[in-house]
C-alpha cells in the first residue's frame, strides 16, 4: 500500500497546527499508557455500553487482540481495513489477501487467522527489531498501547483489540474528522494527566 503518514504532535494540537496536515485523513492512530486509571476507566465503559448498548454498522471492520504486543500491527490493520477503497494496495499484497479472506469472519476469527497468518507475523517481527530500541518479547508485558479511530459511514470508532467491541464516539465527517478524532485524544490525556507518554499519527489519503 501507498498511504501517506503524517505525524500529529498531541501536546500542539491547534487549529492551526492541524491545518497543516493533508486531508482527508483516513484515520488516527493513538499511543497511549496502559495505567490503573484507564484501567478502571475501561471496566466502567465496556459496563455502561453493555448495559446501554450503542449503533455499531455492520461495515466496520474490527478484530480482537490475541497475540502480545501486536497492538501496532492491529492498529494498522483497522485504519488500512476501513479505508480500502482508499488504499493502493500492491500486487499480490499479503495484506490485501488477508483482509480479503477476513471480511466475513467474526473479531475472533479474525485474530485467529492472524495468529497462523506467516506473511503478516513476519513483517511485523522484521518491523520490531528495526527500532532503535530493543524489541520486546512476545510475553513481556509492556504498558504502551496502539489504537486506531476511524471514520465509517459518517461516525467516529474507537477500534482498540482488547476491548470486546468498537466504541462510537459519535457523529464526524470528512472534513472534521481529525479535529474530532483529536478530541477524543484529549480525552485519553484528561483521564491520566500525570503521564507525558501519548502520541498520534495520522493517516491522511492525499
Amino acid at each position: 500500500i501507498h498511504p501517506d503518514w503524517q505525524f500529529v504532535d498531541v501536546y500542539g494540537m491547534e487549529p492551526e497546527l492541524l491545518s497543516m496536515v493533508p486531508r482527508p485523513v483516513c484515520a488516527v492512530l493513538l499511543l497511549f499508557p496502559i495505567t490503573e486509571k484507564y484501567e478502571t476507566f475501561r471496566t466502567e465503559e465496556e459496563e455502561r455500553i453493555k448495559a446501554k448498548g450503542q449503533d455499531v454498522k455492520s461495515s466496520v471492520y474490527f478484530m480482537k487482540q490475541t497475540i502480545n504486543n501486536a497492538c501496532g500491527t492491529i492498529g494498522l490493520i483497522h485504519a488500512i481495513a476501513n479505508n480500502r477503497d482508499k488504499m493502493n494496495f500492491e500486487t499480490n499484497s499479503s495484506l490485501k489477501k488477508f483482509l480479503e479472506d477476513s471480511l466475513s469472519m467474526t473479531p475472533e476469527e479474525r485474530a485467529k487467522y492472524l495468529e497462523t497468518y506467516e506473511a503478516i507475523r513476519v513483517t511485523h517481527e522484521s518491523s520490531a527489531h528495526e527500532g532503535q530500541t530493543e524489541a520486546p518479547s512476545i510475553d513481556e508485558k509492556v504498558d504502551l498501547h496502539f489504537i486506531a479511530l476511524v471514520n465509517v459511514g459518517g461516525h467516529l470508532y474507537e477500534l482498540d483489540g482488547r476491548k470486546p467491541f468498537p466504541i462510537n464516539h459519535g457523529e464526524t465527517s470528512d472534513d472534521s474528522f481529525l479535529e474530532d478524532a483529536i478530541e477524543v485524544c484529549k480525552k485519553f490525556m484528561e483521564r491520566d494527566p500525570e503521564e507525558l507518554r501519548f502520541n498520534a499519527i495520522a493517516l491522511s489519503a492525499a
